[in-house]
């Protein structure tokens, strides 16, 4: 049970961390988190008494089952419409811990607009890059993914990629923890970011392909950038 409650605060503070950076408006978006070794998982849920996806306690964060039914959570608090983008991909993916479906508006222009994001920086911010060019699919239909037909319709546009973009809609993410899933969404907004301010400024090029090439080749730097990071967002909207 202690595990249990500490994965529903993880799960709760992924949501805060999201919403407190703006990459979500009001209630609209959910975190999810494998229950390891079973066929459950947590995520948040809506309900008339939730507070905002940047307000989650781990109360507003309940337990379904892969086929999206609720198991166990608070009395008024029930699955998100759109719980059927994390079922389907737990289904077919094993080795993802977390998704994360949100709606970030410099990403959502992009899909409305067909303007692809382009590898304009290296040094910058290398985990990015490598992020876009590993492929970001986009999911060409601006809809609720509401039912298990469409939940399987997405999870195979995205495939086995890390993020995909939702046309006129959002973005989801996939990670082996909430932490990286987490990540991926604020790379990815950072991305869209930094693409929209060098269309402000002008005609942006993408850096030479020999300089991507080096950057996407090297291997990162491991867990702790990933633990100093997310330890970097929790610190810096106060959690």
């Amino acid at each position: 049970m202690a595990d249990l409650e500490v994965v529903r605060e993880l799960v709760a503070r992924a949501c805060r961390i999201l919403g407190k950076l703006e990459l979500t408006k009001s209630s609209s978006g959910h975190v999810s988190a494998r229950l390891e070794g079973t066929d459950k998982f947590l995520i948040r849920a809506r309900g008339p008494e939730e507070s905002g996806v940047r307000f989650t306690t781990p109360r507003e964060v309940i337990t379904v089952d892969l086929n999206g039914n609720k198991i166990e959570g608070e009395k008024n608090s029930e699955p998100p419409r759109e719980v059927f983008i994390h079922t389907w991909i737990y289904r077919t993916r094993p080795e993802v811990g977390s998704v994360i479906h949100i709606h970030p508006s410099t990403v959502v222009l992009f899909t409305i607009c067909h303007r692809p994001l382009l590898p304009i920086y290296g040094a910058y911010d290398p985990s990015s890059l490598r992020l876009l060019m590993e492929g970001i699919p986009t999911y060409d239909r601006s809809i609720t993914v509401s039912n298990d037909k469409l939940g399987k319709e997405f999870a195979e546009v995205m495939g086995l990629k890390r993020a995909c973009l939702m046309r006129g809609h959002g973005i989801t993410t996939a990670g082996r923890s909430v932490q990286e899933a987490t990540l991926t969404a604020i790379k990815l907004n950072e991305l869209a970011e930094m693409n929209y301010r060098a269309c402000l400024l002008g005609n942006p090029k993408p850096i030479p392909a020999e300089e991507i090439a080096g950057i996407t080749c090297s291997s990162g730097k491991g867990a702790w950038h990933q633990k100093t990071l997310w330890q970097y967002y929790c610190n810096l909207v106060g959690e």
